[in-house]
């Protein structure tokens, strides 16, 4: 046996306790990536061409871009304008011939239908949908080096880096200063009164414009619907369609017999889709405002989680520091003691107009401790504080209905309370984004809402009606 001097033995215990530490803060994120893999699993079965909505966002605009329904394979891309028979594209070569003396009509639709029609018998179904690279493209060289900050911020809040990064594509191109027709802003386009009301309950000033103020928030709000649903596929539906319209694609994929709730949701959703291809107005009452982006959302989500790994992999990343500023620190300042240009600053902080905030946050490549203190939470060890209360958090039993229960706030409330008390810059993020949420609970009238349509006769009818109308279509299949 080896004796260890007392200062051996203060190591190695100093040294079990920090392995110790570090695998009680993998807890949460083990439990959020087992979530993921089990939504990635019902994602294959029911939405196989997933990996298809990759190209959509790394393809320039301009394109149409068709791929195998079957398996997401690209096959080949044709302009949206100028000549489909010089300017096409093949990834499958051999469809070339498919095509060969066709008279192209003049309609951009009537062209793609072509396109599915002559291919069909080759491929079998396919996708077909205009590129939108110029979206994301353009915003890489500023905001790619970040991934992997930004992938510790999620993962910090239990949130897999890549599920949530890739809503982040979808939803503004990782631009900070995206800005929406209905004020939707920033990293994950949350309307501007919802960044107001966390402001309210935030003790630092929120940026919305930062994408590094954002995500910790965005990271939480992903964490929690997750929990809720016990699947992040509701979860992301939800900040896209609405969480009324996911609780409908629910109950309707419960009585198309779906067990569990990725696959309840995936059933209604196609069920939805069907309904509003057979009869839209007819049908309304069944699906109401969701419609064909909303089917579709999720499998985007899952599809680009493929960009965001690609982009990390090939990408050079850069570390992001943080400092809460207890006074107004002009732009000038701010170059003139890191020797940064204005740009460069600016690519940190694309809030940044003349000054940041008293209470903000600064974002820069090096840590200036003149400018406040340091917050950059992500770069270091959680606290056991914070690890034990998320991974319990995590284990909360799902469910819509129980979450809407009066009685299920004192709940929320402890853990609301269990964050705050840690002290810790993620615990006031969960803190304040979970008294957002009970808020919403409370006023919202999604509970009843739903178990009208649940309980109402009349839905009911409607629903059987559409479910015998497209039975030739749910018989035998997903």
């Amino acid at each position: 046996m080896v004796s260890l001097r007392p200062r051996g033995r203060v190591a190695l215990v100093a040294a079990l306790l920090a392995l110790t530490g570090r695998m009680a803060a993998a807890e949460p994120l083990s439990r959020a990536a087992a979530r993921l893999e089990d939504d990635l699993t019902v994602v294959q079965a029911f939405r196989p061409a997933y990996r298809f909505w990759q190209h959509i966002f790394t393809i320039p605009d301009g394109r149409i871009a068709f791929g195998s329904e079957q398996d997401g394979r690209l096959l080949a891309t044709f302009p949206t304008k100028g000549d489909w028979g010089r300017d096409a594209f093949y990834v499958d070569t051999t469809l070339a011939a498919t095509l060969n003396g066709v008279v192209w009509p003049a309609k951009l639709d009537d062209r793609r239908d072509l396109v599915v029609r002559r291919f069909g018998p080759a491929t079998g179904p396919l996708l077909h949908n205009p590129t939108r690279g110029l979206f994301l493209l353009p915003n890489i060289p500023k905001y790619a080096p970040f991934l992997d900050q930004w992938s510790r911020i999620y993962e910090r809040f239990g949130v897999p880096a890549e599920i949530g990064l890739s809503q982040a594509i979808l939803e503004s191109g990782l631009n900070g200063v995206a800005k929406s027709r209905a004020s939707a802003l920033g990293l994950c386009q949350w309307l501007r009164r919802n960044w107001q009301a966390l402001d309210r309950l935030s003790p630092a000033v929120i940026e919305a414009f930062n994408q590094t103020t954002q995500a910790p928030y965005c990271a939480a709000y992903l964490s929690i619907l997750g929990t809720m649903y016990g699947s992040f596929i509701p979860a992301l539906s939800e900040h896209h369609s609405g969480g009324v319209n996911v609780g409908r694609a629910l109950i309707n994929g419960e009585r198309l017999g779906g067990a569990t709730v990725p696959e309840q949701y995936f059933r209604g959703s196609q069920f939805a889709r069907d309904l509003r291809q057979v009869d839209l107005r007819g049908y309304r009452d069944l699906y109401r405002t969701y419609g064909i982006r909303s089917f579709r959302y999720a499998e985007m989500v899952f599809g680009n989680t493929l960009t965001v790994r690609q982009l990390r992999a090939t990408v050079p990343q850069e570390r992001i520091f943080a400092m809460r500023t207890t006074r107004a620190v002009p732009a000038g300042e701010i170059t003139k003691r890191t020797s940064l240009t204005a740009s460069e600053v600016q690519r940190f902080n694309p809030a940044l107009t003349r000054a940041v905030p008293a209470g903000a946050t600064i974002y820069l490549p090096v840590r200036v401790p003149e400018f406040g203190a340091d917050v950059t939470f992500w770069q270091r060890d959680a606290a056991p504080a914070f690890t034990a209360a998320l991974d319990d958090f995590l284990q909360l039993t799902p469910g819509v209905q129980r979450w809407h229960d009066a009685a299920f706030e004192s709940v929320l409330q402890g853990y609301r309370k269990r964050f705050e008390a840690t002290g810790t810059e993620e615990g006031d993020v969960m803190a304040a984004t979970l008294a957002y949420v009970i808020g919403d609970l409370r006023t919202s009238r999604r509970a009843a809402i739903l178990e009208d349509f649940r309980s109402n006769g009349q839905i009911l009818q409607l629903f059987r009606q559409g479910a015998a109308e497209l039975g030739h279509l749910l018989t035998g299949s997903h």
